[in-house]
Parts: structure tokens; C-alpha cells; sequence
């Protein structure tokens, strides 16, 4: 069964960064029948709608940011740890949300919260002006 943990969120003042990871079980970045996966991050704050930061093939480490969160936001996968983290600069209040991450068995652009599946339980970020 696959599983994504994600962590890493907390409380940081605007300007500062923060390191998201997310863990996953169940299959095996490296494994050749899943060259085709992708683990996505998103996000959701209160009274708006889940959207997407940023998306990483599993095999090959193709990336993918919707425009407006190129430059701060940067995705990328550990394979040996099986763990895929997104490391975030120059926070705003507005970056805060709870994080998530899932998985897609067929890694394409754009970013389709419709693709991706076996959402962890998600990280509070929050951001402090």
C-alpha cells in the first residue's frame, strides 16, 4: 500500500525558509515499474481551494512549478530515502497553509490535483508578518 508522510512545517517569520519532506512507502523510487511516478506538493489554507506548488518525476527528477511559484520554491527527491522534499524561501503570511503531498502514477504537466492520490495527512506552515 502506498503511503506519504509529509513533515517538516512550523511556525517561521516572512523572510525566513523552510525544509518540507515527504516519505513514502509502499513503492520504491528506484524500482523501474514506477518510472512513471511523480510526488507532487500542494497546499491548502483556510477558505480556499487545494493548489499545487510543485511536482518531481520519481525516476529521472523532472520538476515541474506552476509559474507563480517559480524562483522560491524548489522540489527535490532523495532516492535512497525514498523522500521527496521541498525547500521554501523568502516565506510570506501568504504561503500559509497546510502542505501535502501525493502521488501520481503518470507524471505530466500541468499539475492536475485530479492525478495524484494517497494524500499524506499534510504540515502546517505558518508564516508570521
Amino acid at each position: 500500500e502506498v503511503q506519504l508522510q509529509a513533515s517538516g512545517g512550523g511556525l517561521v517569520q516572512a523572510g525566513g525558509s523552510l525544509r518540507l519532506s515527504c516519505a513514502a512507502s509502499g513503492f520504491t523510487f528506484d524500482d523501474h515499474a514506477y518510472r512513471h511516478y511523480g510526488i507532487g506538493w500542494f497546499r491548502q489554507a483556510p477558505g480556499k481551494e487545494r493548489e499545487a506548488v510543485s511536482s518531481i518525476s520519481v525516476d529521472d527528477g523532472t520538476a515541474y512549478y506552476p509559474d507563480f511559484k517559480k524562483g522560491r520554491f524548489a522540489i527535490s527527491s532523495d532516492n535512497a530515502k525514498n523522500t521527496v522534499y521541498l525547500q521554501m524561501e523568502t516565506l510570506e503570511p501568504e504561503d500559509s497553509a497546510v502542505y501535502y503531498c501525493a502521488v501520481t502514477t503518470w507524471h505530466v504537466y500541468p499539475i492536475r490535483i485530479r492525478d495524484f492520490d494517497n494524500w499524506g495527512q499534510g504540515t502546517q506552515v505558518t508564516v508570521s508578518s
